[in-house]
């Protein structure tokens, strides 16, 4: 039995480092460290609640748009307000644009360059990946980066800048469009198409989203194996990689994109998925059941003299959304991670594009994850399907247009609830913020974001998150006569999850 140290982690927004316990050429466990404490919710604490639109956004600068629609709902309900339909549909198309240019940008600059590492050197499709997707130098990569500047064109419009756009409030949107502006953003999102369809697929996004099981995506594959994704299946298939990183937690999402005229209906449901040997269950989810466990998180324990101590001394370790934050403890012993390790009613759950793919019902993945299970490659082809996805629900949000003459934004007035919570899909999964108001101030901000749920630590059960489960049996494999020490294996399945450590570490 030995030990290593994989990290920190080239292309992963933020600091990341997975300590291995390695037998039998295989990982035995792991444990993922999240090596950096930022603390966005004590600076929040004691501001004006309106301020959570300035200061929420600058967690991250991949996803401020998703962190600024969940301050938005939050602070939603504790003005009372409901957005106007063109506020809601201006929000939508913002949220879509940055979760389609982070999907976009995760299978291009972060998760296909590990196929054109010399490990690989001897596969007969490892020139062509070393062509197209090296980093730094990747042909199609640099196509991809072209595509994604042309689509966040539609930010400007939409918002304003991107990112840590102010154009997102709990009423709608601040930033009225023209109806000249909308056929432009029309033309921005076919641009995006045009490059999906010639590089991506080498077909049009209609025949991918209309593959219903494995059989037609096969038949789909031989038709078009030069396309981006028919050389990462191929890749997948002669590497054996479908059930790689493969966890059987439940699937959880918050939903996504609310109707404009009916926002209590999303496009994407809420819900949870239960991965089983005969069928996928779903289920609805209660958010009250959320909360955080520290006791192997660098932050500080309950101790009280309650009854709720003196009948479960473990509570000390489970912190509600709705309290204030811990503090950093640094000298804690059994703590390991600056993540806090979230669970729903006790349960690991893991989050992203998988679950909200198979709970909007889309076939192809359901199918993939009925067979498979949640891995590296149904974790992948789910967000390949979503970014098809998202880019024709913006054409159609575009071609339906806005009610003309109405407004796009409901101002707020008074403070009318002590407290509000945000609860959205990012690119990467379920995003939260809870919102506490005490003397018209914030007096408790928390956010859990989707890599705190994907990456957690160890509970005070034991219970290791869905990342170290993921990674628990992955094969070493040997390079020049050796075993690796950065596994490619422990990548791939790493950056299946799309991690994004800043926006985890609060």
């Amino acid at each position: 039995m030995s030990r290593i140290i994989v990290g920190p982690f080239n292309r992963v927004e933020g600091d990341l480092e997975v300590q291995l316990e390695v037998a039998d050429e295989q990982v035995q466990s792991a444990w993922v460290n999240a090596t950096l404490f930022r603390g966005f919710e004590q600076m929040l604490q004691g501001r004006s609640p309106m301020d959570a639109l300035v200061y929420a956004p600058r967690i991250c600068g991949i996803c401020s748009v998703s962190q600024s629609v969940a301050a938005a709902l939050a602070l939603q309900q504790i003005y009372d307000l409901t957005p106007t339909p063109n506020g809601q549909t201006a929000i939508n198309l913002m949220l879509a644009n940055e979760n389609a240019a982070d999907l976009l940008t995760h299978f291009y600059l972060f998760f296909m360059p590990d196929y054109a590492r010399n490990i690989y050197q001897h596969q007969p499709w490892h020139s062509e990946m070393v062509r197209r997707f090296k980093a730094m130098q990747g042909e199609h990569a640099a196509k991809a980066v072209e595509a994604r500047s042309h689509w966040l064109k539609m930010m400007g419009t939409l918002a304003g800048h991107w990112p840590h756009t102010l154009a997102i409030q709990p009423g709608g949107s601040s930033r009225a469009i023209e109806p000249a502006e909308t056929l432009q953003l029309l033309c921005h999102a076919q641009k995006l198409r045009h490059f999906l369809q010639e590089v991506l697929l080498q077909d049009t996004l209609e025949n991918i989203l209309n593959i219903e099981d494995e059989s037609q995506l096969k038949q789909w594959h031989q038709q078009h194996p030069n396309s981006d994704l028919g050389l990462f299946l191929t890749a997948v298939q002669t590497l054996n990689q479908q059930t790689l990183g493969e966890v059987a937690v439940p699937l959880m999402s918050f939903g996504s994109f609310p109707l404009a005229n009916t926002p209590h209906t999303r496009h994407f449901p809420s819900g949870i998925v239960r991965l089983t040997d005969t069928c996928l269950q779903t289920q609805p989810l209660n958010p009250n059941q959320i909360s955080e466990d520290v006791f192997a998180a660098k932050y500080s324990e309950k101790y009280s003299n309650s009854a709720e101590f003196s009948q479960n001394p473990q509570s000390r370790y489970i912190q509600s959304p709705w309290e204030v934050a811990s503090m950093p403890q640094l000298d804690k012993p059994q703590a390991y991670s600056w993540c806090k390790a979230p669970r729903l009613k006790g349960e690991v759950m893991q989050t992203g594009a998988i679950a909200r793919q198979i709970l909007a019902e889309q076939p192809l993945i359901h199918a993939l994850v009925q067979r498979y299970g949640s891995t590296v490659y149904t974790r992948m082809m789910a967000r390949m399907i979503e970014l098809m996805t998202l880019v024709t629900l913006t054409e159609k949000w575009l071609q339906q247009g806005f009610e003309p003459k109405m407004p796009f934004i409901a101002p707020h007035q008074t403070i009318q609830n002590s407290r509000g919570v945000g609860l959205i899909e990012a690119a990467r999964g379920s995003l939260g913020h809870w919102i506490t108001i005490k003397n018209n101030h914030i007096h408790s901000y928390q956010v859990i974001a989707p890599t705190t749920w994907n990456f957690s630590p160890r509970d005070h059960l034991g219970q290791a998150g869905a990342l170290e489960q993921a990674l628990a049996g992955t094969p070493i494999l040997q390079h020049n006569g050796q075993l690796e020490t950065n596994p490619i294996n422990v990548q791939h399945i790493v950056r299946s999850f799309d991690p994004c450590m800043v926006c985890t570490v609060h």
